[in-house]
């Protein structure tokens, strides 16, 4: 990678060396050359950029520690973090979200819902643009049957936008959403709580 330091392309080296033979990431193989996926050069720098992008989401709030040998660590155990997006649990709700200083837009999300998968790199990218006036969560419907029945949650994927522990008025969105009208959708919600 051209912008990267010695030391961060050491440490992707190391990372992406320490992956299991019996990972599915080491065993998918290359469609054009038939090398394992990792050993590619076609597709190293994308799994290149990709850890990165993941150290350096995961690790904003944390150092990153590397233990002997290179392999990569950390303490962060709380929630699990996809390109700057937390998802979180019930036990957490209350303090992530309803303790919040900051708008909190909560995304109702499942493993089984297309749509979910469909809208997630929107989701990511507006949780990357708005970091510094927003902060993005998801929930998992099958894991947090109290929150679905308290906000009524129906329909899959589902965004609400909590503001002092309170929901928005208005904000309540479910459903596929283009990127385009997502950041509309975010960027009306956010003028009008700026107005208030």
């Amino acid at each position: 990678m051209e912008t990267a330091t010695p030391l961060i392309s050491n440490t992707i080296a190391m990372a992406l060396s320490s992956i299991p033979a019996s990972s599915s990431k080491r065993r998918l193989l290359c469609s054009s050359c038939k090398l394992r996926r990792t050993n590619c050069s076609a597709v190293r720098p994308s799994l290149e950029k990709l850890l990165l992008m993941r150290i350096f989401r995961t690790h904003r709030r944390r150092p990153l520690r590397i233990t002997g040998g290179g392999v990569l660590s950390s303490t962060v155990t709380r929630c699990r973090i996809t390109c700057g997006v937390s998802e979180i649990s019930e036990s957490e709700f209350s303090e992530i979200v309803l303790n919040s200083r900051r708008p909190v837009l909560v995304e109702f999300v499942a493993e089984w819902c297309g749509p979910c998968r469909l809208i997630s790199p929107a989701i990511d990218a507006i949780a990357q643009e708005y970091a510094d006036r927003l902060t993005v969560v998801k929930i998992d419907h099958d894991a947090n049957p109290k929150l679905i029945q308290e906000y009524k949650v129906y329909g899959l994927p589902a965004l609400i936008l909590f503001k002092d522990g309170n929901e928005v008025p208005g904000s309540r969105r479910e459903g596929a959403i283009t990127k385009v009208k997502l950041k509309e959708h975010v960027d009306a919600l956010l003028d009008s709580l700026s107005v208030v």
